[in-house]
């Protein structure tokens, strides 16, 4: 077995207190979850692609949301690179460990790559997106490169994940302004990511990141995972309805969301 298949594939042994912290604070950040070669060699691919598709209108000419990041998404089913890192058992093995499910299908992946001097990612919490009906989501932010503080690392507030605002707020000076005001009793965590480290975090669970200095690309790749007996839900919203269409062709509401689209990424044998 090749070195960036054993990354890809083998098993990443948990510490019950990695399990317990993720359940409790809705977040939590792996150390040395992938090696230096195999965040190189996807890191390289990935980063071509955002190139060749990237938003190219001049940053002072975009609103917070472009100035944020490029947001590239499903490039698994563009790119048979791309498409090994978004299937990788391990990542896929850890996500269902750590909710606590048997096992874990794909919603969809998408590069967040923070341009250099590119603006602050407002406050937020991802599932108010999704047309799911339960709590059984998250997304593993994969670095390609360490991110110091100035880079703009994902930031989260503890056990924001059990909160009751903010829910219902799209991405926007909006969400920053009313969620910052909400979360000041909470523990802040900021903190820079080393080579190597992979967070994941529940779709309820709030997060911001900072601003990027002017010198230097913040190259992320993110994969969101969902129980694989999730159901698609009735949606609340245009967005929701909307992601319906786009992440979930086909899927019927009450049913298990199972479409081409949202191919299962592991199981556990029993």
């Amino acid at each position: 077995m090749t070195l960036l298949a054993h990354d890809l594939e083998t098993p990443y042994t948990l510490a019950p207190d990695a399990i317990a912290r993720f359940r409790r604070d809705g977040h939590v950040t792996l150390a040395e979850v992938l090696s230096p070669a195999t965040l190189a060699y996807y890191g390289q691919r990935i980063t071509e692609l955002v190139a060749e598709r990237a938003n190219r209108e001049p940053m002072e000419q975009r609103g917070t949301y472009g100035k944020a990041f490029q947001q590239i998404m499903n490039l698994w089913t563009v790119d048979a690179v791309a498409k090994e890192l978004v299937f990788s058992r391990r990542l896929a093995r850890m996500a269902a460990e750590l909710m606590g499910t048997s096992g874990v299908r794909l919603y969809h992946d998408q590069a967040l790559y923070k341009e250099p001097g590119g603006g602050f990612t407002p406050w937020h919490c991802d599932q108010m997106y999704w047309p799911l009906d339960s709590l059984n989501t998250c997304t593993a932010w994969i670095p390609f490169q360490a991110v110091p503080l100035e880079m703009g690392p994902l930031s989260f507030a503890a056990g924001s994940h059990r909160a009751d605002f903010g829910r219902d707020l799209f991405i926007s000076d909006e969400s920053e302004r009313i969620i910052a005001s909400k979360v000041t009793d909470l523990p802040m965590v900021e903190q820079p990511f080393n080579l190597g480290d992979v967070s994941f975090h529940y779709g309820w669970t709030f997060h911001r990141a900072p601003h990027n200095s002017p010198s230097n690309l913040r190259q992320v790749m993110t994969i969101i995972y969902m129980d694989d007996a999730m159901r698609l839900a009735e949606p609340k919203s245009k967005a929701q309805r909307s992601d319906w269409e786009m992440w979930c062709p086909g899927a019927r509401i009450g049913e298990v969301v199972d479409t081409p689209l949202n191919p299962p990424l592991y199981h556990r044998e029993n």
